[in-house]
């Protein structure tokens, strides 16, 4: 019986969760296995591995979103999941904006950015 649970997310940008990822100093894989309870795993593209049995995983949707896939109890145990995906999702938002603002176009434009981490 899986512990698995896929839940929805409006990440879209592999190359911008891996960024944020790096930069909250987190350690990832890439096509590699999200560990769970009981020994289980499941595939996903991008694992964050995490101190204790299971790590949180990003999977690509059919529509071109990534879905958390994540044996969630698991992970509940050592770690506070709503400040966790709190803080990726934040630092990948912030990583969005700040790339929006550098394309061609943008760059000459008198824009002032406050980013409180």
């Amino acid at each position: 019986m899986s512990h698995f649970s896929t839940l929805r997310s409006k990440l879209t940008d592999a190359e911008m969760l891996k960024a944020a990822l790096r930069d909250l100093g987190m350690t990832f894989k890439t096509d590699a296995n999200v560990r769970g309870l009981c020994d289980e795993s499941v595939p996903a593209d991008i694992v964050l591995v995490l101190d204790g049995d299971c790590d949180l995983g990003w999977s690509r949707s059919a529509d071109g979103s990534f879905a958390i896939v994540a044996d969630l109890w698991g992970v509940a145990k050592h770690h506070n999941l709503e400040q966790l995906l709190g803080a990726i999702n934040q630092k990948y938002a912030i990583n969005q904006t700040l790339s929006t603002v550098k394309r061609p176009g943008l760059q000459n434009a008198n824009v002032k950015l406050m980013v409180q981490d």
